[in-house]
């Protein structure tokens, strides 16, 4: 059997050779399973981040099901990988709090392996009201959680994976949204159009700062997707694509399996739009 990287004595379950990798949804990473190292993925206990999350479980990643108050939902997320074979954790953190976004880059590499992959996902849509409608405490919020968040992550994420600190380099995926484009009929929601915008902003300007330290940055920028966020007027707008349809989650998770993959090497500083044409 490989060494294991933690201590068998450490295991919360047993201890001894007979010590199996997968204990309460936990993987003790082995050099057997490490090869494709840890990926965190942000706001992944339901839509497109669930999805992201299970398929770089499937692609052989280990995964940090990032979480803020849906811990049932995480769990869940958690199980079906675990259930597939793949190697997860449910990490709860709230973006905006380095010192949360610390502890959960430190768990992330004692449990799953060396940090691969970032994917910026969390994000919340804020008020929907008119700009003079708008509270001071939420745009607050908003600010801190869809543009304060990332940049925490991205932080914490070049720390572990830049050449200039020992690290092995690797990728950072932004989620921004066709919405940073202000698509007419997109009411109520210029704050989120804005953060979004700033996302794209943050994705290229980083790809220029940390090429040179082994670490691709890029942002994807979905369309109208079939989660809770797609509200009847959104898909309509949806439905008035090229393509005639709203996408899935797993339309987005594709994108970004490919964008964290070696096929992607040449690709950094992109935002790459998955809108059905939109």
């Amino acid at each position: 059997m490989p060494q294991a990287r933690q201590a068998w004595a450490n295991c919360s379950v047993c201890s001894g050779e007979q010590c199996t990798p997968v204990h309460q949804g936990v993987v003790y990473v082995t050099t057997a399973v490490q090869d494709k190292g840890a990926v965190i993925v942000t706001g992944a206990s339901r839509g497109i981040g669930a999805a992201i999350a299970e398929r770089l479980a499937s692609d052989g990643y280990g995964v940090v099901v990032n979480y803020a108050a849906d811990a049932d939902g995480a769990e869940s997320v958690v199980s079906a990988i675990t259930g597939a074979g793949g190697r997860a954790v449910a990490v709860r953190a709230d973006v905006a709090s380095e010192d949360e976004v610390e502890a959960m880059f430190g768990r992330a590499q004692e449990q799953m392996g060396p940090l691969t992959a970032l994917v910026n996902n969390a994000g919340s849509v804020g008020e929907q009201a008119h700009i003079e409608e708008q509270h001071e405490d939420a745009l607050n919020r908003l600010m801190q959680v869809n543009v304060v968040g990332p940049m925490l992550c991205a932080k914490h994420a070049v720390r572990a994976m830049s050449t200039a600190h020992g690290g092995k380099g690797g990728s950072i995926v932004t989620m921004a949204s066709v919405a940073a484009k202000a698509p007419p009929g997109d009411w109520g929601v210029v704050p989120y159009e804005a953060t979004k915008g700033a996302l794209v902003t943050l994705a290229r300007g980083l790809s220029n700062e940390v090429a040179s330290e082994g670490i691709r940055s890029n942002s994807v920028s979905p369309g109208v997707i079939e989660t809770a966020m797609a509200t009847p007027d959104l898909r309509d707008m949806g439905q008035q694509s090229p393509l005639g349809r709203i996408g899935q989650p797993d339309e987005i998770a594709a994108t970004v399996s490919w964008l964290i993959s070696p096929e992607a090497s040449y690709v950094t500083g992109s935002d790459i739009p998955v809108t059905g044409g939109l």
